[in-house]
């Protein structure tokens, strides 16, 4: 586990770009914004509980030479903010960073707060670059290679105590780039964010049943690594897609598009949050409830094994 990784990696890119300016609604204090705002309070901007307003601020900072980084919860981000986000940060020449918290299922509350449909409204935005990390050391890889990247990226963030699944000691995040985590030849399983943490588990649950399974990471959903998945498409007939989302519209979605361009015959399965607005509590029971815990995973997993 990591303390506030999203913490240091803002800090350090706010000392290396002086172009860096943060801006909050009102959310500072749970996403991980006081470091930076400690070293850089002049690069700070409250607005207030006004996402929309942010987004604007924001695409006029970015025409105006900065690097602007607005940051709030997913669903404030999307569902609140969708028009804002297209038309003032995706529209023209804009370099700009959304970073969401509180992704999918992770808020102990329900609708108004779980970000599970996040993923496939950024999607759909032209020019939009769209990534879900994995753990801490991804978190950090990825605000880095977002800075650098052209044009406007949706970030999904990570904040607290974060787990570190891969060990930053030259860890490198390409946009666009899939991992694979595990090779195995009895099942295929695509995962992001959250997804993979919990695909991990997974594996190890169905390695103890005497199940190998490969598994591929894609942070990037947009754009994805359609070679890689094409590639694992074509040695499994069904492709698992665990994620930290709505079965429709993220991941599996994306996924689907790819097999169905390639023309792969091959099924894949969704593994996400179903059509349906999910229970509150805690994130164990919460992925408890929705058949996505280790032991589900693996239940769920185990009919496809020879096919």
């Amino acid at each position: 586990m990591r303390a506030a990784p999203f913490s240091d990696a803002l800090v350090a890119l706010g000392r290396e770009r002086p172009d860096v300016v943060v801006l909050s609604a009102d959310l500072s204090n749970y996403t991980d914004l006081i470091g930076f705002t400690t070293a850089f309070p002049e690069r700070f901007i409250q607005v207030g509980m006004a996402e929309q307003n942010m987004m604007g601020i924001a695409g006029g900072l970015a025409r105006s030479g900065f690097l602007p980084i607005a940051v709030t919860y997913g669903v404030f981000a999307t569902r609140r903010a969708f028009d804002q986000v297209a038309m003032a940060m995706c529209t023209g020449p804009v370099k700009a960073i959304v970073v969401a918290f509180l992704p999918g299922i992770t808020t102990p509350f329900r609708a108004t707060h779980q970000a599970t449909d996040d993923l496939a409204l950024m999607r759909e935005i032209p020019g939009m670059t769209v990534i879900d990390p994995a753990d801490a050391t991804e978190l950090a890889a990825a605000l880095s290679a977002a800075a650098a990247h052209p044009g406007t990226v949706y970030l999904r963030g990570l904040r607290g105590m974060v787990e570190e699944r891969f060990d930053p000691a030259g860890f490198e995040f390409v946009i666009g780039q899939a991992r694979t985590l595990r090779r195995g030849a009895d099942v295929a399983i695509v995962s992001t964010g959250l997804g993979t943490a919990w695909a991990l588990d997974a594996v190890d649950e169905l390695a103890t049943r005497g199940i190998e399974a490969s598994l591929l990471h894609v942070p990037t959903l947009k754009p994805i690594d359609s070679g890689a998945i094409a590639e694992l498409a074509g040695r499994f007939g069904v492709l698992h897609v665990i994620e930290n989302h709505s079965v429709i519209g993220g991941l599996a979605t994306a996924v689907a598009e790819v097999v169905a361009q390639v023309g792969v015959a091959t099924t894949v399965r969704p593994l996400g949050v179903p059509d349906e607005w999910a229970p509150a509590g805690s994130l164990d029971h919460i992925r408890s409830e929705l058949g996505l815990s280790t032991g589900a995973l693996a239940d769920r997993i185990m009919p496809a094994v020879g096919r």
